[in-house]
């Protein structure tokens, strides 16, 4: 798995020697500052299954077709991954996701690393596209949480006003036997010119969500929405949630439905959450049920007072990093996550940039800074 083109020049080694915690992220950070990674110890005590999985394996596969001059060596046994990194050459690219793990596994790994190719990025991902939730990001929660950050708040925009990140669901696919297809599309940019200031949260103006169900009766939808909506009602009357019924019996091989709801506030902050229906049944649960736990997990997202989501501080807080140099950026947010938290870690070790905390013991928020590192795409100068 390798390319002979020739690779942009590196520095040290960065080695890891705690297995694939972070695994995506550690890769996409090797890309973006051009220095090879090695990965020691992946599930190495494991005794019946050591080293990659096959999700992690399709990864590295799709790094080194979106790559020139990649070079990935792994051990016999699985449990040691060397990657040097090449230039992202963006493109169109196809790649079939194993049903392991769903394409927003994929797509939120790739995000970082989809405006700085030599060419726009058109990724075409087939594979699972709902019903894991509780592990990977959906479709609909990138659309609705990811592609308005890219496209209004970082301001990654092709040559023309038009040329902008989207991404679209072609079909759908529930876990876990489903196989769906999904297009992201993102134009290359020179570099991040503008310094973000999301300190402003913002009220609650409108709420907006799908409710996506495949080889289910489009009945049960409809009776998860209305009782998402009524919920909702009882705090903002802009409450609109979309139903998508997919009776596919050649893609939808599994039943499975799932709801992801997005608030906009008028400052222009967005906050989703989504849940769905639990791939092994232990109880039954009815669609009243998960729609009353989507938009609980939104007002959760909300009380938490940050103007992003949970879901998306790591990667906001990545582009913060590769930012305009020495101008400040400011984001403020709930409390951060454990997979948060080790980033921050990883930006400085890998980067260089260190983020200053400051908690606001009155919103029981916390304003993060940094000084952007002007990160250019090298890919696009040496076109």
């Amino acid at each position: 798995m390798s390319s002979k083109n020739a690779t942009p020049s590196y520095t040290s080694t960065i080695k890891f020697d705690d297995g694939a915690v972070q695994f995506r992220l550690r890769l996409a950070l090797s890309l973006l500052s051009h220095r090879t990674v090695l990965i020691r110890n992946i599930r190495s005590d494991d005794v019946e299954e050591p080293g990659l999985r096959d999700y992690e394996v399709s990864f590295l596969q799709l790094l080194d077709n979106m790559t020139n001059g990649s070079h990935i060596e792994i051990n016999s046994t699985g449990t040691q991954v060397r990657f040097r990194p090449g230039i992202l050459t963006g493109g169109y690219i196809q790649h079939e996701c194993p049903q392991s793990r769903s394409v927003g596994w994929f797509l939120e790994g790739l995000l970082p690393l989809t405006p700085f190719g030599k060419e726009a990025l058109t990724l075409d991902l087939t594979g699972m596209t709902n019903g894991t939730s509780h592990l990977d990001p959906s479709p609909d929660y990138i659309i609705s949480s990811i592609i308005p950050l890219l496209r209004d708040t970082f301001e990654i925009v092709g040559e023309e006003a038009a040329d902008v990140p989207h991404l679209k669901v072609l079909e759908r696919g529930a876990a876990p036997l489903g196989v769906g297809r999904v297009e992201l599309y993102c134009p290359r940019i020179k570099e991040l010119t503008t310094p973000i200031d999301m300190t402003d949260v913002g009220m609650v103006k409108r709420v907006r969500g799908t409710v996506v169900s495949c080889r289910i009766p489009p009945s049960s939808a409809a009776r998860a929405a209305h009782s998402a909506k009524g919920l909702l009602h009882r705090l903002i009357p802009d409450v609109w949630i979309h139903t998508d019924t997919n009776s596919n019996r050649k893609s939808n091989t599994s039943p499975g439905m799932s709801i992801s709801m997005s608030a906009e506030t008028n400052t222009g902050c967005f906050l989703t959450a989504e849940t769905c229906l639990p791939i092994h049944k232990t109880k039954t649960v009815l669609p009243e049920d998960l729609g009353v736990r989507a938009s609980a997990l939104l007002l959760e997202e909300i009380r938490k007072g940050g103007s992003i989501d949970t879901h998306a501080q790591s990667l906001v807080l990545l582009l913060m990093c590769l930012g305009p140099e020495g101008d400040v950026t400011r984001i403020r947010t709930g409390a951060l996550s454990e997979y948060t938290v080790s980033s921050l870690r990883l930006y400085k070790h890998v980067l260089g940039v260190e983020f200053k905390l400051r908690p606001d013991t009155e919103t029981q928020t916390i304003v993060l800074s940094c000084l952007g590192s002007g990160y250019r795409n090298m890919a696009r100068t040496s076109t």
